[in-house]
């Protein structure tokens, strides 16, 4: 891609997940240098020996604290702003920290792009800030918010949002936790056997932020389309992948802070989306401290709307969860009898 070449990249959080995902698209492309932000030294350190590359700049830092956040933005064309508390326990127990690095760290990294000229700027969110009921989709929500908000006053910077659902064999999902559970011979534990959720790889992370990178204007939040499960589908998956179709099923019932579904935009959002094929993408909403007339005559669309969610997108059957899950190298690596650890 031509505007990578000789510019810098920032990625916020990134020895998580998605930072490896993108260090792994790009590390051969045209960027003159890619930086890693992130407080894990230990990771860091992982990553500087496992890619050996010289364009990986390593910037211990945390999101939280301004002028760390500033020592790594000058000189950066881009930003990647993956850095976040995403664990629903861990939020729903420490709201707080979930507000200092989701919501205020955000703000620190947008006010640093701001103020240093960078060029563009896409924020990592999920489907659990649509319609959040624990401390981690609120604090995604008030993140999203924060993240709109400074797209209005910011002229040089484009600020742009994506919203993804659950990745795949990432650490600390239910596909390692399963394969786990098999591994020890013990019950497969399911919350609800109903529950689904939206299903998507680390590359379809990745794809997604690259296309708000090339299509987006300022303030617009995209959605890439994307097939979803129920729980109980993905656990008849896997326990077939690996030769124990009979393996036993626990069910535990619901955990605090779950859904039944996830949705990835709301009703109000659908009303507004554009339909771009496999994504959608959500304007701002422009309006001022002016909206008396949309509190006096309301808005008949968003009535008659419906929410894009896990219950209502493609459903995969077993067979197609099987070939999706067929896609992850941990599972290719699995079904080869290996021991491989999750996605960081």
């Amino acid at each position: 891609m031509s505007k990578f070449k000789n510019r810098t990249l920032l990625v916020t959080g990134g020895t998580g997940s998605f930072g490896n995902a993108v260090i792994n698209r790009f590390i051969s492309s045209e960027f003159k240098e890619i930086r890693v932000f992130s407080r894990d030294e230990k990771k860091q350190d992982d990553m500087r020996k496992r890619y050996g590359s010289s364009i990986l700049k390593f910037y211990i830092g945390d999101v939280r604290d301004s002028q760390s956040v500033t020592n790594a933005v000058r000189g950066v064309d881009y930003i990647y702003h993956a850095a976040a508390l995403k664990q629903v326990p861990s939020c729903e127990f420490h709201p707080l920290e979930a507000v200092k690095t989701n919501v205020l760290g955000t703000e620190n990294v947008l006010e640093a792009a701001i103020t240093c000229g960078v060029k563009r700027v896409v924020v990592l969110s999920t489907d659990k800030a649509v319609y959040p009921i624990n401390a981690m989709g609120i604090s995604k929500a008030m993140m999203e918010k924060v993240a709109v908000a400074k797209s209005r006053s910011s002229t040089q910077t484009v600020i742009n949002v994506t919203r993804y659902g659950n990745v795949m064999a990432s650490r600390g999902s239910v596909i390692p936790l399963f394969i786990e559970q098999i591994r020890a011979g013990k019950p497969i534990t399911l919350t609800d056997p109903n529950m689904t959720r939206f299903m998507m790889t680390l590359d379809d992370a990745v794809d997604l932020v690259l296309y708000a990178f090339e299509h987006g204007q300022p303030g617009e939040i995209f959605v890439q389309k994307a097939p979803a499960a129920t729980i109980e589908v993905l656990a008849k998956a896997l326990t077939a992948l690996v030769g124990k179709p009979e393996h036993e099923v626990q069910v535990i019932g619901t955990r605090h802070g779950e859904k039944l579904y996830e949705a990835l935009l709301s009703r109000e959002e659908m009303v507004a989306a554009e339909d771009l094929g496999g994504y959608y993408r959500v304007p701002p909403d422009l309006r001022d401290l002016n909206y008396g007339k949309f509190v006096e005559q309301g808005e008949t669309k968003i009535t008659e709307a419906t929410d894009y969610n896990s219950h209502n997108t493609e459903r995969l059957d077993v067979a197609g969860m099987q070939a999706l899950l067929m896609k992850l190298h941990f599972m290719q690596a699995i079904a080869r009898g290996e021991h491989v650890e999750p996605e960081e």
